[in-house]
């Protein structure tokens, strides 16, 4: 397979599109913008690897430049296997805590009463803070203790019943931390006469893992799991995932970033709002009753780049009397383990600002995204309960 990256940093014609693009550049005046760090930077670095810049460390890996580059260059993927093959990654306790999430899941879930506890205790808090750099302000995730793969074994004698099936890849947050997306999906597939299987193993799809630098984890794990898909797919029709960065690395970063083949399975992994839109457009919709609610939505950054924010705002347009206010498309500065980081706090907070402004002031009853990492920041900064567009949709199942 042709490595893409290798030959397409070159494509840049310098337009500083990406930068304009670039929210990290634009409240941190340390980073000089993914232009910068990403193009320009890689043709000295293959002239003089001693020429690596540290300032690449505060890339997010957006994908905001990708979205903007006129001529395709892969900037996020360039800076971010800069940083692996150049040693840019910081690998503490810290990381491996923040990137380590089917372990920390595992591990924590069974005691998730005495953890959800215990991590909201500001003493502790403020321990973590002094000892391993999680910033004491920021609010942690909470665990479940009963898992989504376990709720759902309960269910699998009724999945069977449909001759319809579609593979259900669930990720660490809906499994470990809160299952009710996971929840809600199956309601909604069930509602359209389709059924959900789960594959027999699967583990993190690797965006923290890549994030935090373990690129040879994330590879062991992409490799399981494109194993179990293969399986999968002999008897359902798809794998669909709720996260828009799982499904971006499942169907993407594999290849690019990890060079892991998904090339048999590609075609057939979809974001559950893509999947459920096209069944909606084939007649395949569900009775729904009227939601008299006003909503404003919020599109995460990995949803931008695979362009699967139109599908979202399908589904929720068709819910009867919802009024959805799309906010502007700006990142909310999470980034997954990014804001948990000391040193990132307050860039990710001057990021996430003019949407927290926005949200405030129009007064609506929810936020919806489709994204956990960005639940978690706009919950923790405003005042509003923060829903995914699949619990809007099972509850306006008749």
């Amino acid at each position: 397979m042709l490595n893409l990256i290798n030959t397409s940093f070159d494509n840049c014609i310098k337009c500083t599109a990406c930068t304009t693009r670039c929210p990290v550049a634009e409240a941190n005046p340390d980073y000089p913008g993914p232009k910068q760090a990403g193009p320009d930077g890689e043709r000295l670095r293959i002239k003089n690897p001693e020429l690596y810049d540290e300032a690449l460390k505060h890339c997010t890996n957006c994908k905001r430049c990708e979205v903007a580059c006129p001529s395709g260059v892969h900037v996020g993927t360039v800076i971010q296997l800069a940083k692996a093959k150049h040693g840019g990654f910081k690998k503490g306790p810290r990381e491996f805590m923040l990137s380590h999430t089917d372990l920390m899941g595992s591990l924590s879930s069974p005691a998730a009463p005495i953890v959800n506890t215990v991590t909201k205790l500001k003493p502790v808090k403020k321990l973590l803070d002094k000892t391993l750099g999680i910033d004491e302000r920021r609010t942690l995730p909470k665990y479940t203790g009963q898992t989504f793969r376990s709720w759902f074994n309960k269910q699998s004698g009724t999945q069977e019943q449909f001759k319809r099936k579609i593979s259900f890849f669930h990720g660490c947050f809906t499994n470990y931390n809160d299952p009710t997306v996971g929840k809600h999906l199956v309601s909604v597939l069930n509602a359209m006469n389709i059924g959900v299987s789960l594959m027999k193993k699967e583990k993190c799809c690797g965006v923290p893992l890549i994030a935090n630098g373990f690129f040879d984890k994330a590879r062991k794990n992409a490799e399981l799991n494109m194993n179990q898909f293969a399986r999968s797919l002999t008897e359902t029709e798809c794998v669909i995932a709720t996260e828009p960065s799982c499904t971006m690395t499942l169907r993407d970063e594999y290849p690019e970033v990890l060079d892991v083949d998904n090339s048999d399975v590609k075609d057939r992994i979809f974001f559950a709002a893509a999947f459920i839109a096209r069944e909606f457009a084939r007649g395949n919709q569900p009775d729904m009753k009227p939601l008299k609610l006003r909503v404003a939505y919020h599109s995460p950054c990995h949803l931008i780049k695979a362009g699967g924010v139109i599908h979202t705002m399908e589904l929720l347009s068709s819910i009867p009397g919802l009024e959805v206010i799309m906010l502007d498309q700006k990142c909310c500065g999470m980034s997954g383990t990014y804001g948990f980081k000391k040193e990132n706090y307050n860039t990710s907070q001057s990021i996430g600002q003019g949407i927290f402004d926005q949200i405030e002031a129009l007064g609506v009853d929810y936020v919806v995204t489709d994204c956990e990492s960005c639940k978690m920041q706009v919950e923790m900064n405003t005042g509003h309960t923060v829903l995914h567009p699949l619990t809007l949709l099972a509850q306006s199942l008749t």
